[in-house]
């Protein structure tokens, strides 16, 4: 294994790109870096986290580990990493499937969700710094469900994050879990009320995601094998969901493996990649109606072997995604990957850009994940293998002088990591969309900070972030090669160098509309979908308090005057 370590950490792997001055190049840096361990053998693999536990500034890695070994975490110190002690470590004897870290208690830090389909899941709170197992007493399953993901998100948009498992029983009993985050430490199992069913669906992986834009979370979930068929439950927005897997054209029937949710096109709407077996991976291109589109043939990125983890990156920072996939061959096959990376070449297609037959990647992997190795500004990709080979630590070293902005999200009416959250730039007129997701790909976890590779642009238009609450935060004139991070209804102006105001209300909203400002608002007009005025009035003072209990209920807006001009316009969910 480490005669092979070596030898892998010393092979480049290199691609011409068709961005100008950009040559993609990773390196295996794992060795090197301090983190040369194995996940041991787990059957179909472990996974993996590249966040950021300690919120520190420093994106470290989590690592999913084979029956009677620890869970595995690996401190990032400027750059470098070490394995934490024993001691702060979750004694995980048994095999683990996925590490999440998450604010499920919104006390700003992160607490950390381990799956297992052998002997339970396990959530462990964080008390500064010390992980408490406090499985029982949240009212999450103790027993072993066969989970492989869990995902994160607020379904209800309350504020707190709720966790959709899925759980791969082969025997058709057990079903996946809805569990409804109560703001109090403990969860209820929503999934007969909310409409997530009762059926058991060989289930590897879901993701949380808006996929029609209008302000609640949807959720996309992967189905192992071809006699079940993978199901898009679409956000009703009133605490229950429409399974509208046939008429979205999004359920087929293959041995879906990964739900990795990226805007490939850069037109605001959110696309899925899903892995397969040799028949052939699927790209779902939305079409803005509810409706999907496989591009997978027509882009060229099939893969056509046995993949199982993916993740869109922007490797070289020229403003649009690529695609990373991982596959279980060892690429000795001939017609067989190992892995593949894509080239996005912007106009639907993808290149798919080889050294040989892969011989940088020729293990059997599954998970993988992007972050930042030493905060450069250029994603690195982690990937689990299985087989007791080492992970491998791709360290991005692609040759460019293009600029590239993260954004990291706080939020305070919202969930505080800002799940949910739609980040959208403008560089010279040119648009780029992130939605910030918690649990995504297969069993794999991102970095708490989303890239955005902006060219050869030197100062970004603006950054504008939706929260689920509604509220939306705008930075104007943003400064490229640095971290921005934005805590929900505080927006600083660089361009007029003032405070937009803050703004704070609650959705969905019932008979009474209120809302408070940091600033006083002097008009207001509500509106519906259709842009009819129903309300146009004057007002005095920094709160709000609208009589809205005439209004059917469905979607409003409701755009704020602060000194003569609009700022601010919020959406309205009417019970």
């Amino acid at each position: 294994m480490y005669r092979f370590a070596n030898y892998i950490t010393q092979v480049v792997f290199f691609f011409l790109c068709s961005s100008i001055c950009a040559q993609i190049n990773f390196q295996n840096q794992a060795s090197a870096r301090g983190v040369g361990d194995s996940c041991g053998i787990i059957d179909l693999g472990g996974g993996i986290s590249f966040f950021d536990y300690n919120n520190d500034g420093w994106d470290d890695i989590t690592l999913a580990t084979e029956d009677s070994q620890n869970l595995l975490i690996y401190k990032n110190t400027s750059g470098g990493f070490f394995i934490l002690e024993t001691s702060l470590v979750p004694n995980n004897t048994y095999q683990q499937r996925q590490p999440i870290w998450v604010d499920y208690d919104n006390d700003g830090d992160y607490d950390l969700y381990v799956t297992s389909d052998t002997e339970g899941n396990r959530l462990y709170q964080n008390n500064n710094n010390s992980l408490t197992d406090v499985t029982t007493s949240s009212g999450l399953p103790v027993p072993n469900i066969f989970t492989y993901g869990s995902s994160w998100g607020d379904y209800n948009n309350d504020g707190y994050l709720d966790v959709f498992l899925s759980n791969r029983d082969v025997n058709f009993q057990i079903p996946n879990y809805l569990f409804k985050n109560n703001g109090d430490g403990t969860f209820t199992n929503v999934s007969d009320v909310t409409g997530i069913g009762n059926g058991s669906h060989l289930s590897f992986c879901s993701a949380f995601f808006d996929y029609d834009n209008d302000g609640w979370q949807d959720i996309y979930v992967a189905n192992d094998k071809t006699q079940t068929q993978n199901l898009l439950y679409h956000n009703n927005g009133d605490g229950t969901y429409t399974e509208v897997g046939e008429s979205s054209g999004t359920n087929v029937s293959i041995d879906a493996m990964s739900t990795t949710i990226g805007d490939y096109n850069n037109d605001g709407w959110f696309d899925i990649y899903i892995t397969n077996g040799p028949d052939g991976n699927v790209l779902f291109k939305n079409n803005a109606n509810g409706t999907f589109t496989d591009m997978a043939l027509v882009s060229g990125t099939t893969f056509n072997s046995t993949a199982w983890g993916s993740v869109f990156l922007d490797a070289e920072n020229d403003g649009d995604l690529d695609l990373y996939v991982s596959g279980a061959s060892d690429g000795s096959v001939p017609g067989f990957l190992s892995a593949a990376f894509y080239e996005n070449l912007t106009n639907d297609t993808f290149s798919l850009l080889s050294n040989g037959s892969f011989n940088y990647d020729n293990l059997e992997s599954y998970a993988n994940a992007i972050g930042d190795i030493d905060n450069d500004g250029y994603p690195e990709i982690v990937v689990s293998n299985s087989g007791n080979e080492d992970l491998f630590l791709w360290k991005n070293l692609t040759t460019t002088s293009n600029n590239w902005l993260k954004v990291k999200l706080e939020g305070t009416v919202s969930n505080r990591q800002g799940i949910g959250s739609t980040i959208e730039i403008s560089v010279n007129g040119l648009k780029q969309y992130r939605y910030t997701l918690c649990g995504e790909g297969y069993l794999g976890q991102n970095s708490a900070s989303e890239f955005f590779g902006v060219g050869s642009g030197t100062t970004i238009d603006y950054v504008k972030v939706t929260w689920l609450s509604g509220m939306q935060d705008v930075f104007y004139d943003v400064s490229v090669n640095q971290t921005l991070n934005i805590v929900e209804g505080s927006t600083l102006s660089v361009y007029e160098n003032q405070f937009v105001p803050a703004v704070k209300f609650k959705n969905p909203i019932s008979d009474k509309l209120l809302v408070i400002s940091s600033q006083e608002i002097n008009e207001y007009e509500i509106y519906d979908e259709l842009g009819k005025t129903i309300i146009n009035k004057v007002n005095d003072g920094v709160k709000l308090d609208v009589d809205i209990g005439f209004l059917e209920s469905g979607l409003y807006f409701c755009k704020l005057k602060f000194n003569n001009h609009y700022v601010k316009t919020l959406k309205l969910i009417k019970k």
